[in-house]
């Protein structure tokens, strides 16, 4: 898929109109992978936050959004987009498995760090490594 065509998925993200439950850790790192093919990686991160913190909103769980995490995760998929070219998100998940992983980010963060309101809150440097 070019990043010009059409997802499905990203459309109803950025809308609000994706099932939340159905949103596994794998899925966010996908979405990511769209946006961040069809976006600048500010804006990209600007438009993920922002639909992200709304299905939060939408599933009565507005406190589950966490912008280091968020953030975290696409400058990680950003990274390994700007190293190489993958056709599509099932190559960049063959190749990226670490960060299909839900806790890859304990190499950067420790737990005190992204347990915090401010991590939650806002985008926090990495205290480790």
């Amino acid at each position: 898929m070019s990043s010009t065509e059409r997802c499905p998925d990203l459309e109803r993200f950025e809308r609000g109109r994706l099932d939340p439950a159905a949103l596994t850790h794998r899925e966010h790192v996908r979405i990511g992978f769209e946006m961040l093919r069809r976006y600048e990686f500010l804006d990209g991160a600007v438009r993920y936050s922002r639909a992200l913190r709304r299905l939060c909103g939408r599933a009565g769980r507005p406190e589950k959004f966490h912008q280091t995490v968020t953030v975290a995760f696409l400058s990680l998929i950003a990274e390994r987009l700007a190293a190489r070219a993958y056709p599509d998100f099932a190559s960049f998940a063959a190749v990226n498995p670490d960060l299909l992983d839900p806790g890859a980010l304990a190499r950067w963060y420790s737990p005190r760090r992204l347990a915090s309101r401010a991590a939650r809150d806002a985008f926090l440097l990495p205290d480790l490594r």
